[in-house]
């Protein structure tokens, strides 16, 4: 981010980018699969009703890190898009270079002080105002299982690590692949995040995986979560390298697969293939995970314009992203829940509505924690580095817990 600095303070008085026709606004977002275009099909649809246009500019591939890449272009050309899909600390950085735009007044009139909660409102603002707008909640700690694979095996949805271990033996026998997987670095640091939080809780967590403290990352309760880790490297199948995440939610949906490790996001895909919760796929907290909650909240940052007709778009746009209707039928549609609490959740299927009920437990019980993988906790830089050790030691045979433990402690020194 540094050489990116250097390249957009000189552009900061380019940052006028008056490029965007009247009411248009060119939207940047990586929601490219069936499901994620269906959702985000709701708000181009809202935003058009609204007599806007909406310029898709959708960069599919590596949760985001695609999307963010071409941003990075665009912007030190001085061309970024109106809006672009930007969530956690990457949103103060884009702030901080001056090319966002300020959402205080739309803020205001929606209420937005009371309607969000504290934690997701923090990630929204720079010295205190708002400069995006979230969009959701997923909760990344979920289990997702065929009930059909499941009961062939004989088995029950594992609710402890050992049961799943015990049920994956009985799934490989009957001819199953007990964990669908993609092999790339931000899904094993998605199960990696996961793992930490079950062994050490969320105080541990945030002590690690958030502060980045070097005898955390090095400690007993690290080295036995890397163990952990390792272990569930053998329920999967050698064809995972390279994977995308909803070729192996499809590998469940098919029944190749009798499970998956990943956030909710998953559900648009089962809802794309005409699935129902709690009978056509069955969902469950990560084990050993219930009592706590890691989130991960898409959001929407608006670069500064000086056309009017696009200004007044944005503004729409920000404005209609948390109103009840686009919060509803979207995350009915994305899998994840309204980033409101104050909706009813009586149409939501039963994942969401547990989902939210403890996501307003883990508020209230100091449980919820940002995804380290999904960028909400840490710099790209510390999160790059943690990614590659994390996705090495998970694919080598020569690398012991504690090298892996050492490596990250070694990320946090040098972060510090």
């Amino acid at each position: 981010m540094k050489v990116l600095r250097q390249a957009l303070l000189g552009l900061v008085a380019v940052a006028s980018i008056g490029t965007a026709s009247a009411g248009e606004v060119e939207v940047l977002h990586w929601w490219t699969s069936g499901g994620e275009a269906r959702a985000v099909g709701i708000l181009k649809d809202l935003l058009e009703e609204e007599g806007h246009t909406w310029k898709d500019f959708a960069v599919a591939g590596g949760a985001g890190s695609s999307a963010m890449t071409v941003l990075k272009s665009r912007a030190v050309s001085g061309n970024p898009p109106t809006a672009a899909q930007i969530k956690g600390p990457a949103i103060q950085q884009w702030a901080e270079l001056g090319l966002l735009g300020n959402l205080d007044k739309v803020a205001e009139e929606g209420n937005w002080d009371t309607l969000l909660p504290e934690v997701v409102a923090d990630v929204m603002r720079y010295d205190g105002h708002y400069v995006a707008v979230p969009v959701n909640v997923h909760r990344v700690n979920w289990l997702w299982a065929n009930p059909e694979v499941l009961a062939d095996a004989g088995v029950e949805m594992p609710t402890t690590w050992e049961e799943l271990f015990s049920a994956a033996e009985k799934i490989r026998a009957a001819g199953y692949i007990p964990l669908g997987h993609g092999g790339q670095p931000w899904q094993d640091a998605t199960i990696f995040e996961t793992v930490v939080l079950s062994v050490g809780g969320s105080d541990f967590y945030r002590q690690a995986l958030v502060e980045l403290d070097p005898e955390a990352l090095q400690s007993d309760t690290m080295i036995e979560s890397l163990k952990l880790f390792k272990r569930l490297r053998g329920l999967m199948d050698e064809g995972m390298p390279g994977r995308d995440w909803n070729m192996a939610t499809s590998m469940v949906i098919s029944g190749d697969a009798a499970m998956q490790l990943m956030g909710d996001w998953v559900k648009g895909e089962f809802s794309a293939a005409g699935l129902t919760a709690g009978e056509g796929y069955l969902c469950a907290p990560a084990p050993g995970t219930a009592d706590s909650f890691t989130f991960n909240t898409d959001s929407f940052a608006m670069f500064r314009v000086n056309d009017e007709g696009a200004h007044e778009a944005q503004r729409d746009l920000a404005r209609l992203i948390l109103e009840p209707e686009f919060q509803i039928a979207f995350n009915k549609i994305k899998g994840s829940i309204p980033v409101r609490t104050d909706l009813d959740m009586g149409e939501f299927d039963q994942c969401a509505q547990q989902a939210m009920q403890d996501f307003k437990a883990s508020i209230d019980q100091g449980t919820l924690v940002p995804s380290m993988a999904h960028g909400m906790a840490l710099s790209s830089a510390a999160q790059g580095a943690i990614f590659d050790i994390v996705t090495s030691y998970f694919n080598a045979s020569d690398m012991t817990a504690e090298q892996a433990a050492e490596r990250l402690a070694n990320v946090a020194n040098s972060a510090l």
